[in-house]
């Protein structure tokens, strides 16, 4: 279960970090969903010993002066402890330069930005952004409410509906599912996607980054 609340944010923001070969942007801290296996409802902010509360929203313009030379990585993730496409301007502009550049970007997502947004921002996706991962996180409505206790109405059907129509846009689409989850059918998950035409990863639980 979800703690009552979310820990106080340190002093200082940690705007891009490093896990192996991949740059990671933390944009947001803010998020479409409150999944009871998020690390910060359970105490923590820390992704590989990074802290990634932020006192404040990034600017593009911060998170390309924190970038600086892009190509020196396999890719460039839009993953924090927040939903990047919920700021989908700064996401975009970012996402862009870093193209520009002539650098890889991926988005990790909940699959929500066109429920949260009322419109298909597919289209400015692909216009910067080479794969996107996508959190299904449960086989049915029932299940995913359970875990994830998403704030939008209908929001499991959503995200499928989202990532059933994203390879028409972006050709590099993984559905995900966390492995140790209760009541969350690993197998179907991977079916689900398999049918909807995109990859699948399964993930392990409280195994982050």
């Amino acid at each position: 279960m979800a703690s009552a609340s979310i820990p106080i944010m340190s002093e200082h923001s940690t705007i891009v970090y490093t896990i192996r070969d991949s740059l990671y942007i933390n944009l947001n801290n803010r998020c479409t969903l409150k999944c009871a296996f998020c690390p910060k409802f359970n105490g923590s902010w820390e992704v590989h010993d990074y802290d990634l509360a932020l006192t404040h929203k990034p600017s593009a313009e911060e998170v390309i002066a924190e970038i600086k030379d892009p190509k020196q990585y396999d890719e460039v993730v839009f993953c924090g402890f927040g939903e990047p496409t919920l700021r989908l301007k700064e996401l975009i502009e970012v996402a862009k330069w870093v193209k520009s550049e002539g650098a890889m970007v991926r988005v990790n997502t909940d699959g929500l930005a066109n429920l949260a947004h009322g419109k298909n921002v597919l289209p400015e996706l692909a216009s910067c952004v080479d794969s996107l991962s996508v959190s299904m996180n449960a086989q049915n409505e029932e299940i995913y409410d359970k875990h994830c206790l998403p704030g939008l109405k209908g929001s499991w059907q959503g995200m499928i509906d989202f990532i059933k129509i994203a390879p028409n846009y972006i050709d590099d689409i993984t559905a995900t599912a966390i492995n140790g989850l209760e009541g969350v059918d690993v197998k179907v998950c991977e079916e689900i996607a398999t049918r909807l035409g995109v990859k699948f990863r399964r993930r392990e639980l409280d195994v982050v980054g």
